[in-house]
C-alpha cells in the first residue's frame, strides 16, 4: 500500500510538471509526447511487405478473439446463473484490474501475488505494446499519427494506460481491410507479446526453480448415492441432503459416517447437486491430517506421481514410514503407518488424491497451456526465494494481462476496436452501412446486457 501511495504521488508530480502538455477527455487525463513517432514511422514505413502479410493474420486472429470472448461472456453468464460459482469467488465479475486484488478478494489459491511493482510493469509493457502495432500499422497504410503518449484515469492516476492519436480523417478514408489491420494490430501484438514471455516463463522456470517434492490436491475419497449413508457421528440417517449432513457435522465436514457398512471421517462435497456425495476415506494421510506437500520417504526424494507410486510399492499395509514434509511453519517429519488400497488388496497407502484439470473449455484450456511450462503435482523451490518467485509471477502476469486485453480489446462493442471491427466487417459483407450500423448497435446493447446480468447476480449474491 505505502508503494501504491508513493506510486500516486510520482505521477501526480509528474502531471504537474507537464501540466502543458496535458488535455483532459472524459474521465481520461492524456498526457501527449512526440517520442515514439518517429520509432513508429521508421517500422511503419521500412517493413512494408511484412506488415502486409501480418496483415491478413492480425485480422484472423481478430476474428477468433472476437468469438472467443464473446463466448467467454456468454459463458460466465451461464456458469452465474446456474451453478454457485457467484458465491465462491467474491470478486466482483466486471473491475479494473487493480495491485493486491487476489489477497483483497481472497483469490490467493487460483491467482500468484500481484503486488503494484508487478502492477506498473505489466500495465506499461501491455499498453506501450498494443497501442504502438496500432501506430505501426497505421503509418504501414499512409495515416499519419499526430502524437503518442499517456492516459491517467482522472480520480485514481495509479490506473493508466497508452495512446497512439492518429489522424482520423485519414484512418475512415483508407480501404476496409487497411482499417481492419490497424483495429486489429493492437490484440495481435497483445498475443505476439503473450506468447513471448511464455517461452521466457519457461526458461526462467527452468533456470530458478528445482523439483523439491509432489503437491497432492485432497485426501482420497470414495463416491456414493447419499442414500447409502446410513449413520452420521453415531446418529442415524435416512438420506440425507449434504444440507443435513454439515449440520450433523456441525459445519466441520470432519466427522465418522457409515456408508454400504464401511467407515468414513468426513464429507468432501456433493456431486453437483445430484444427491451424489464424495466422502473422505478413513486413510492415513487425513488421520495425520498430513500438508499437501511431500519431499521425501525414508529419505527418498519424491518429485512425481511416478516416483511415489514406485516407492509405495516397496512397503506393505502396516509399515511405518517417516515422511519429510512441507508445513507453513517450514519443513518437519511426520511417521505414518501405511494402510491397505482399498482398490488394490495388498498394496500400501498414503490416501492422497491427484485431480486433473477438465480440459474442455477455452478457459480451461486456456489455464493448462499457461501452467504447461511445469508438472501440475511437483512442487518446486525456487533458488533465490524472494527474487525468482516476485520474476515468475510478474512474467506470468505479463502473459495474462496481454491475453485479457487482446479478448477485451476486440468486444464487439462501441467503446472497444472490436465495435468498429465488427462495423466494417458486416458494412463489407452486407454492402450496406445501415446494416451494418443496426447490427453494430444490436452488439453493444446485448454485452451491455450481459455485463448488467452478471454485475445483478453478482450484487444479489453478495448483498443477500
Amino acid at each position: 500500500m505505502s508503494l501504491l501511495v508513493i506510486l500516486v504521488l510520482v505521477i501526480s508530480i509528474f502531471l504537474y510538471k507537464g501540466r502543458k502538455n496535458l488535455q483532459q477527455e472524459g474521465a481520461l487525463i492524456l498526457y501527449r509526447t512526440s517520442w515514439g513517432i518517429k520509432l513508429i514511422n521508421y517500422v511503419g514505413a521500412k517493413y512494408q511487405k511484412t506488415l502486409k502479410f501480418l496483415s491478413y493474420i492480425s485480422i484472423s486472429l481478430g476474428y477468433v478473439l472476437m468469438t472467443s470472448i464473446i463466448f467467454i461472456i456468454v459463458q460466465t453468464v451461464y456458469l452465474y446463473f446456474t451453478t454457485p460459482i457467484a458465491s465462491v469467488i467474491k470478486a466482483p465479475p466486471i473491475m479494473p484490474l487493480i495491485p493486491y486484488f487476489p489477497k483483497l478478494f481472497g483469490l490467493e489459491n487460483i491467482f500468484p501475488s500481484f503486488p503494484v511493482t508487478s502492477f506498473i510493469i505489466s500495465l506499461l509493457i501491455v499498453a506501450t505494446v498494443h497501442e504502438f502495432a496500432h501506430g505501426i500499422f497505421a503509418r504501414r497504410y499512409g495515416i499519419k499519427i499526430k502524437s503518442t503518449g499517456f492516459a491517467f484515469f482522472k480520480y485514481f492516476p495509479a490506473i493508466f494506460g497508452a495512446f497512439v492519436e492518429q489522424n482520423d480523417k485519414q484512418m475512415k478514408s483508407k480501404k476496409r481491410f487497411e482499417q481492419l489491420a490497424v483495429l486489429s494490430a493492437g490484440g495481435f501484438a497483445n498475443i505476439i507479446t503473450a506468447v513471448i514471455f511464455f517461452f521466457i516463463l519457461i526458461s526462467f522456470f527452468n533456470y530458478a526453480f528445482v523439483p523439491s517434492g509432489i503437491e497432492f490436491d485432497t485426501y482420497a475419497y470414495s463416491i456414493m448415492p447419499s442414500e447409502n449413508i446410513t449413520s452420521i457421528n453415531s446418529i442415524l440417517t435416512d438420506n440425507p441432503t449434504i444440507e443435513e449432513m454439515l449440520v450433523i457435522l456441525n459445519g466441520s465436514r470432519m466427522g465418522k459416517i457409515i456408508a454400504n457398512n464401511e467407515s468414513y471421517v468426513g464429507v468432501f462435497g456433493e456431486i453437483e447437486k445430484t444427491g451424489v456425495v464424495a466422502l473422505y476415506n478413513d486413510a492415513p494421510a487425513i488421520n495425520a491430517k498430513l500438508p499437501a506437500v511431500i519431499q521425501e520417504i525414508n529419505g527418498i526424494k519424491i518429485t512425481n506421481h511416478e516416483i511415489l507410486e514406485e516407492e509405495l510399492k516397496k512397503y506393505s499395509p502396516g509399515e511405518k514410514v517417516v515422511l519429510k514434509i512441507l508445513e507453513d511453519e517450514g519443513i518437519s517429519t511426520k511417521e505414518i503407518i501405511l494402510d491397505e488400497n482399498p482398490d488394490k488388496t495388498g498394496q500400501a497407502w498414503l490416501g492422497i488424491c491427484f485431480n486433473s484439470i477438465n480440459s474442455e473449455g477455452l478457459i480451461r484450456k486456456s489455464i493448462l497451456w499457461v501452467t504447461s511450462y511445469k508438472n501440475p503435482h511437483t512442487y518446486y523451490e525456487p533458488i533465490h526465494k524472494d527474487r525468482d518467485n516476485f520474476i515468475k509471477d510478474l512474467i506470468w502476469w505479463i502473459i495474462i494481462i496481454n491475453i485479457l486485453v487482446a479478448l477485451m480489446n476486440m468486444l464487439p462493442a462501441w467503446i472497444f476496436d472490436g465495435g468498429m471491427f465488427l462495423y466494417l466487417t458486416i458494412w463489407s459483407i452486407t454492402g450496406s452501412e445501415k446494416t451494418a450500423k443496426k447490427i453494430f448497435s444490436i452488439s453493444t446493447w446485448f454485452i451491455l446486457l450481459l455485463f448488467i446480468l452478471l454485475m445483478t447476480k453478482w450484487l444479489f449474491v453478495f448483498l443477500f
